[in-house]
């Protein structure tokens, strides 16, 4: 099973402030979606809370929390670290599951994952509290990019790109 992270980080890797995201991007929400879609998704307790602690339809939702009793919706799978999300994702027998998030979920699992599906946002974020840790370029091979302008429906410009591990 191929272990991936897909995550939106600006050019200065931020990602969140007050467990949200900076930016609203449509056309990443879409890409997200429809990479994700029928497929294993593990995130944090915070990143579980900042979707309104209610699971992404169309996919397994596990959550990953060191609190004890947790107390999550019927079909979300509770996990205590990565390595039990892992095992969760494979008994789904699925072929790739998806790291959505947070930060430190995110710093956590960066050594295992196989690809990076990367939005990244061409814009600076100083405000940030949160940003992707631990992603070295030099370690990695950029297998594609698409990238797209400032438009009507998105204030800043940004590209997907996918990322596999050296």
């Amino acid at each position: 099973m191929r272990i991936s992270l897909i995550v939106a980080a600006s050019t200065d890797n931020a990602i969140g402030k007050a467990n949200t995201l900076l930016w609203t991007l449509p056309n990443d929400m879409k890409f997200f979606k429809n990479t994700t879609w029928g497929m294993p998704v593990a995130m944090g307790r915070n990143t579980f809370v900042a979707l309104n602690s209610k699971p992404l339809p169309g996919r397994l939702n596990i959550v990953i929390s060191r609190q004890v009793n947790l107390e999550l919706p019927k079909g979300v799978v509770p996990t205590h670290d990565i390595a039990s999300a892992i095992e969760a994702a494979r008994n789904w027998n699925a072929k790739e599951m998806f790291i959505i998030g947070g930060g430190e979920i995110y710093k956590q699992s960066m050594s295992l994952a196989d690809r990076i599906y990367l939005t990244r946002v061409h814009a600076n974020f100083p405000e940030a509290d949160a940003h992707l840790e631990g992603f070295e370029p030099s370690e990695w091979i950029l297998k594609d990019r698409q990238e797209f302008a400032v438009d009507e429906k998105h204030a800043y410009a940004y590209g997907f790109e996918v990322w596999e591990k050296k």
